[in-house]
């Protein structure tokens, strides 16, 4: 294990750390090390498809992009995706391993995964300066610290040097801190160099007391106070993260008018996954988006969404359960409907499990497109890139746009009778490439499916879509468009310039064994991406 080590740990779930870390890869990358996350088990229904054509957790493929370099399988070697009846899907080195439980995980996962976690390491270590290694809720979770191979034995194991990370936008950060630290071993106390007070609001200087006094409590320096930051357009590592039906959200959805936004519902399923694929979509202003778990919450909306799901029959049959089945039904007599992955599944006449990959035997499904879905073992994981297989959408002519996004599923969907395909693909893997069809169009171009998670991510496709639904609904054109990729890198940027503001970085960077120099603004955008 050749590169240094820097560890972000946090006092409990979403306090931050997957942020700070990808900061953390910015800076070090912009002081022109050579830098790789790192995290050796995530457990999340956010996922990303790396080149390998492998499944990693989507915030090490964030981190990755914030250093500026391709994702790989080795930042995350193991990944766990919740699948309900408390077990798990168990990723290892991209490929499904099996599912477990949580009680049969938590005792196989030293023996026989911890070496998994070294290979990776250490192929890692081999190939950059630094690695930033992210923990995982709290590295004092006593009650699974014998078998933890994510937090302290990692942090040992690459010999990291370790900033631990409080979040007083929950309250009560003194006492996580202390009470942290105060649940380690002695030796592991040693690792944590400093501490970070995140996403604070306020004047600092009301702090001062508090960071004094558990400065001298814990015996460790504050390495200082990171402020609230909004409007980032990076994604959340968890569903603690799902956007809400926020103020701002629920005013545009309220406009009327041809001028209005376009309102787009999405159904918020138990186990809905990559919810990502409408963060660019909540950024642009000319579209309300509400997150829906109740058939009135579709009252009103111009698209419904079927997004990805994890456990697609069982949302199915909630959606059933709890009536939102007939009301997309209802509002697929007029409006416009959109089914990604799980979602496009479901749209089908049915699916079927002879497999027994998420369930049994034969599902109904809204029989909205005519396709049908046959769930396999094997999982397809591919990055993609193509065009709309015809030149319109929802019955609106669209320019020859590309497409861009990733494939992340179970099942094997096949046309019937005259079902159309939604796009054309080349799928990018091992090197190699494969042209399919993906996707499909029902007769009266409303209803529209397809396996490709992250296409609003492409500003092209994005624009086009909102286009073609305005004019289907005879609204006005959109007044302002966002650039998102553009948004996405100035967000990286401004995360990295805020992050060194406010920690002293020189120790930071002294903890690793690099020297550091403060980064003028206008160097921020030379990273390559």
């Amino acid at each position: 294990m050749t590169a240094r080590a820097m560890m972000v740990l946090g006092t409990s779930s979403h306090v931050g750390k997957s942020l700070l870390a990808a900061a953390l890869c910015r800076i070090f990358a912009q002081q022109g090390y050579s830098v790789a996350p790192f995290k050796s088990q995530n457990m999340s229904l956010n996922s990303a498809a790396t080149p390998e054509g492998l499944e990693i957790g989507r915030a090490q493929a964030l981190q990755a992009e914030a250093a500026g370099i391709a994702p790989s399988v080795h930042m995350n070697p193991i990944l766990l995706k919740p699948a309900g009846n408390m077990s798990s899907q168990v990723i290892v080195h991209g490929r499904i391993w099996g599912r477990l439980s949580a009680a049969e995980y938590h005792l196989r996962r030293v023996d026989e995964l911890l070496p998994r976690v070294r290979e990776s390491y250490e192929t890692l270590a081999a190939e950059h300066d630094v690695l930033v290694l992210e923990g995982a809720g709290s590295p004092a979770e006593i009650n699974l610290k014998q078998h933890d191979i994510v937090n302290m034995r990692m942090a040992e194991m690459a010999d990291a040097a370790c900033l631990l990370v409080g979040d007083i936008d929950r309250g009560g950060v003194f006492a996580s801190l202390l009470g942290t630290v105060e649940l380690l071993e002695p030796h592991e106390r040693e690792r944590i160099r400093g501490f970070v007070i995140n996403k604070f609001r306020g004047d600092v200087s009301l702090l001062m007391p508090g960071i004094r006094m558990i400065e001298e409590r814990l015996g460790k320096p504050c390495l200082g106070v990171v402020p609230y930051l909004d409007a980032l357009a990076l994604e959340e590592e968890d569903s603690l993260g799902l956007p809400a039906v926020n103020a701002e959200q629920h005013a545009r959805w309220a406009i009327s008018g041809a001028q209005r936004p376009l309102r787009m519902a999405v159904v918020g399923f138990p186990s809905l996954s990559n919810f990502t694929d409408f963060d660019a979509l909540l950024a642009e202003p000319s579209v309300a988006v509400r997150f829906c778990r109740k058939p009135e919450d579709l009252r009103g909306a111009d698209v419904v969404i079927l997004p990805g799901s994890k456990q697609t029959a069982d949302d199915l049959l909630w959606m059933r359960d709890t009536g939102l089945e007939q009301a997309v039904l209802v509002h697929a007599a007029h409006g416009l409907v959109l089914g990604i992955c799980g979602g496009m599944q479901m749209l089908g006449e049915a699916i079927c499990d002879p497999e027994g990959v998420e369930s049994h035997g034969e599902l109904r499904g809204l029989c909205l497109l005519p396709i049908r879905t046959t769930m396999r073992s094997a999982k397809i994981t591919r990055n993609a890139t193509g065009k709309l297989a015809s030149g319109s959408l929802f019955g609106q002519p669209v320019q020859d746009v590309p497409l861009r996004g990733y494939e992340i599923h179970v099942g094997e969907t096949m046309y019937i009778g005259s079902g159309e395909p939604f796009a054309q693909l080349i799928r990018h893997a091992h090197g190699s490439q494969e042209a399919i069809f993906d996707g499909c169009v029902n007769a009266d171009r409303r209803i529209v499916g397809t396996y490709l998670h992250g296409l609003f991510d492409e500003d092209g496709f994005r624009h086009a879509f909102l286009a073609a639904a305005r004019a289907y609904f005879q609204l006005e054109p959109a007044g302002e468009l966002h650039a998102w990729g553009l948004k996405r890198q100035e967000s990286f940027d401004r995360l990295a310039e805020v992050v060194q503001k406010s920690l002293d970085m020189a120790s930071i960077f002294a903890w690793a064994g690099l020297p550091y120099a403060p980064v003028r603004a206008e160097q921020h955008r030379e990273i390559a991406l």
